[in-house]
């Protein structure tokens, strides 16, 4: 007992050490991770059960279709930006921060990008066809999608995109300010993004809650792999040459 108790201690400090490889950056990607899981998992299960939520997406569902049906500004406004970030076209933008992120000299961006947005869009596939969902049907759509609906891609793809754009800017910034207004940013284009699938009526609420919960667990995935693998180079050439080099990812 009496050497459990320091190893204890010294293991649950090196996890909420800034510094390490396995330190708080790993830990707060693990706690993103579990209650993304925990909160896809009860919305997955609810949707599978039939829970209420699947009479509150319909009747949100329709609701928003009857407004959308009117048409105007706002709806040619996310029908735009619905289109923008199709799969072609959220690749696009992830090709272009990519080749940015590379010629700035970054080594484990691109990765976390290319494990994010690419890797998220195939994990969201296939969660497509494990559940199977029907899209929302209406007499008179705006749009006519053949695809499965839950969890929702775009908002998916939205999210791991958007959401490590706000990571890099984020651990650049200096003040709170800088630290908070890119995740600010990245949310206001993230909930914009996921209200056009609804209103248009290519999905239900719950796909979007669960696509939101699915990109922010990968997210945490990837990032914090990201982080990790450059924490052990870092690890590594410190040993070798003897002092620790700037940790950028």
């Amino acid at each position: 007992m009496n050497n459990v108790l320091p190893r204890l201690h010294r293991f649950a400090a090196a996890r909420f050490s800034p510094e390490g490889q396995f330190g708080l950056h790993l830990t707060v990607g693990v706690v993103f991770l579990l209650g993304a899981m925990a909160v896809f998992a009860r919305l997955a299960g609810a949707v599978v059960a039939g829970a209420p939520i699947i009479q509150l997406d319909a009747e949100i569902a329709m609701w928003l279709h009857l407004h959308a049906r009117e048409g105007g500004l706002l709806r040619d406004g996310l029908l735009l930006l619905t289109h923008l970030h199709s799969t072609p076209g959220v690749l696009a933008i992830a090709f272009c921060v990519g080749v940015w992120l590379t010629r700035r000299g970054h080594r484990y961006w691109p990765m976390a990008l290319v494990a994010a947005v690419p890797g998220g869009m195939l994990l969201n596939v296939a969660l497509k066809h494990t559940f199977e969902r029907a899209r929302p049907h209406f007499e008179e759509p705006i749009l006519t999608l053949t695809t499965y609906s839950f969890p929702s891609g775009h908002t998916m793809a939205a999210t791991v995109l958007y959401g490590l754009l706000a990571c890099y800017f984020a651990r650049r910034a200096r003040s709170w300010t800088g630290r908070v207004l890119p995740f600010l940013l990245a949310a206001l284009m993230i909930g914009t993004i996921a209200f056009s699938r609804m209103y248009l009526g290519a999905h239900y609420l719950s796909d979007i809650l669960a696509a939101l919960a699915e990109g922010c667990g990968w997210l945490a995935v990837c990032v914090s792999g990201a982080a990790t693998l450059n924490r052990r180079r870092a690890a590594r050439q410190r040993r070798e040459a003897g002092s620790a080099p700037p940790q950028e990812i």
